[in-house]
This record gives C-alpha cells, structure tokens and sequence, in this order.
C-alpha cells in the first residue's frame, strides 16, 4: 500500500487510491478464504493479484492526475477578453475601464479558486448555505437601505448587497437537500418556499425567475422518485394557475399598460412599447459589420442592454459568433454532466447549467423582443462586479467537478 501511494503525486487522489486497493485488497482476500485459504495465506494471495506495486502505483497517477478543462478555461478567457468590447465601444475610459479590469482579474481568481476546491467536501455544509442565503434575504427584506429597479437593496458602506448574492448559497443548499434520502417532501417544501416569500417581498422578479428554474430542474435529478418528483411539478402549477385566474381582476393599471407595451410595442412606442421599439431600431441599425464610430444614446449600454449595443457597434457579424461562443459553454457544461456517476456532481452541473443558460437565453430573448424586458444580465459580457464573479463561481464549481470526476467513492465503484 505505502509502496503504491509512493508513486502517486495527488494528495487527493492518495487518499482516493489508498480507500479503493483497501476495499479491493478485502474483497479479494474474502473470496480466498471462502476458498478455504487461512487468513494469512488470503491476504498474501490477494496482494499478489494487484500485481508489481511499483508499476502500479505509475498507473494510478497517471490515471488520477487532477484533470484541467482547457477548453472551459479557454472559453473563459475568450468571453472576458469580448467583455471588453462595449467599454471601448462606448468610449469609456478611466474609472470604468479600471473597475472592468479588476472585475476580470477577481473572475479569474473565483474560477481559479474553485476549481482547486474540492466540491465534495460543500456537500455536508448544505445547512450552513442554507442559513446564509436565507439571513442575507432577510436582511434585504427588513433592513433594506436602498432601491434599485424598484427592488430592495441592502449597503453597507462601499458593498451594496443583493439578492442575487443569495443565489450561489441556495445552489450549494438544494445540491445537498436534493442529494439527501433522508429528507421528505413537506420538509424539501417548507425549505423551497421560504426563500421564494422572501424573494417575493423584496421583490426582484429576475432573481426569483432563477431560484424557481433552478429549484425545479435540479428536482427531476434529486433522490426522490419519479412520481413525487412529479407531484412536486405539478401542484404548484396548478395552484399558481388558478391563483393567476383570481388576481387577473386585481391587475393595476400600469400593469396591463406594461403587458400592452411588450406585445404590441409599436402601438406604444410613446409609453411603455419605447424600449421595445428603441431595442429594435439599434439591433437593425447595425447592420453585418456595425456602426463604428456613431455614439448613440443606448440605456445601461454596458449592463442589462449590452447585446443590443454590442450589435448596434460591431454587427450581426459578431453578434452570432457572441451568442456561439455563450452556447458553448452550456455544451460543455452538459457533456460534462453526461460523464459522471456521481449524483451530488450531477445536481452540482445541472444547476450550474441552469443558472447560467437561463440569463444567457432570457437576455438574448428580451434584446430580440421575444421576452419581457427585466434585469438580466448576460453572462461574462455585462458590466458589473457581481454578475461577473456570480457565472465565474459556476464555471470554477464545473472546473472542480471535472478536475474530480474520475475520483469516484469506493462505495459507488
């Protein structure tokens, strides 16, 4: 054992190996003595089955050296570097340019530093990112010192906290819940519904949109069975149907004009529609290859309505390889998943994947007029600090699980 050890260079794959020749080492050692071998003569036998532990030990590393994702971590550095393109496009230099910077480069340590963290050990800490995203909703809810968009915000001095930051907790919290057989319905319930009131009373209809997806589709890979998985799915559908039918009368005004303004926005281009329209005429406007050098007036150009300034500037052209260099990423994502047997990894990437092909898909669909315009903002390419170590979070917790995918638990093998 301390001959094989020897020769592997991974600390975690050490401790992996040494688990696993130890629940071989046994199984074969008890197959001699059914054979009538004293226990003595069984250990040797099974020891000589493993073979040369020299050589041996040579295999195993190379079979279970950490693994490195290039082609995940060359996408990253592909989509910051694009990141940079609406802050030259729009002129910005200075402080702007500087904070863009540093955004990148903190992006780039959250992957780094997620990706040598090994995933497994969050699993039992699921309570504890739990509690945290539910104090930091509560503290939004009750304690708020801001607004922005019509929701809450929580500052205290330069950091200003919001309800997005709860979600990277709730997504370590569910992977744990929905990986626990223990755990039953009511309670799985009570614990979904909880941070969704809160969500609903700050209220940040992006962040709940989130919540709800990811809740949901990381369900259908949990532990529970097929038939309560579906209960789940569709009780609250139905509930929130008929619940959607009794407030249709208590709709406001302003409500039904902003409903109005997304499906027939040419009507009220002068009111609600206005964005809608202004949307359309800059994606138009850019033509295949841009407008470079018009500075049009775009609202939150580098934020929320980056793909439509990044049209309107550089064209159709790089619009299409932008929406494909995003995709690759939810391809890569789930290949990845398709690889592994371990159910707390899986839950780890579907999660993953939805947290960050939603916003990519909403934000596309809302520039092109096919989804209500809300704060949703495109992974990597918009401006801001959050949003940018929010998706590098979820790219280095992918990193982690594809670096480990081959350390699987004796007890799975």
């Amino acid at each position: 054992m301390q001959e094989v050890i020897h020769h592997i260079k991974s600390k975690e794959a050490k401790q992996f190996v040494r688990a696993e020749l130890e629940f071989h080492l046994k199984l074969a050692k008890n197959k001699w003595m059914s054979k009538g071998l004293t226990e003595a003569d069984a250990e040797n036998k099974a020891v000589e089955q493993m073979g040369n532990p020299i050589h041996l030990g040579r295999q195993l590393n190379n079979l279970h050296k950490p693994k490195v994702d290039w082609i995940l971590i060359a996408l990253v550095v592909i989509v910051m570097a694009v990141s940079f393109l609406p802050i030259v496009a729009l002129g910005y230099t200075g402080q702007i340019m500087m904070n863009k910077i540093i955004f990148v480069l903190l992006g780039a340590v959250m992957v780094y530093g997620m990706m040598i963290m090994d995933y497994r050990k969050l699993e039992k800490y699921g309570w504890l990112f739990y509690l945290v995203g539910v104090l930091i909703l509560l503290m939004i809810s009750y304690f708020p010192t801001a607004h922005s968009g019509g929701h809450l915000l929580l500052k205290l001095g330069p950091i200003t906290i919001e309800s997005l930051q709860a979600i990277p907790f709730f997504f370590l919290a569910w992977a744990s819940f929905f990986n626990n057989r223990k755990l039953k319905v009511w309670q799985l319930s009570v614990l979904f519904l909880l941070p969704l009131y809160l969500l609903l009373n700050i209220p940040s209809l992006s962040t709940t949109f989130l919540y709800l997806m990811m809740g949901f589709i990381m369900l259908w890979w949990s532990q529970l069975s097929k038939k309560k998985v579906l209960f789940i799915t569709i009780v609250p559908l139905v509930f929130s149907m008929i619940a959607g039918l009794f407030l249709l009368s208590s709709v406001k005004a302003y409500q039904l004009d902003r409903i109005s303004g997304f499906l027939y926005p040419e009507q009220y281009a002068n009111g609600s529609g206005y964005m809608y329209v202004r949307l359309k005429e800059l994606i138009l406007a850019g033509g295949w290859f841009g407008t470079a050098g018009n500075k049009e007036f775009i609202q939150a150009a580098h934020t929320d309505y980056v793909f439509a300034s990044l049209t309107y500037y550089y064209g159709y052209l790089l619009a299409a390889l932008l929406v494909l260099l995003l995709s690759f990423f939810l391809v890569r994502m789930i290949t990845i998943s398709t690889k592994l047997n371990d159910s707390y990894s899986k839950l780890l990437l579907i999660g993953g994947i939805t947290l960050y092909g939603c916003p990519f898909i909403y934000n596309v669909g809302m520039m092109l007029g096919l989804l209500p315009l809300t704060s949703m903002s495109l992974p990597f390419i918009s401006y801001g600090l959050m949003p940018t170590l929010f998706n590098s979070f979820l790219i280095g917790i992918v990193l982690s699980v594809y670096r480990r995918k081959d350390l699987i638990t004796s007890q799975i093998g």
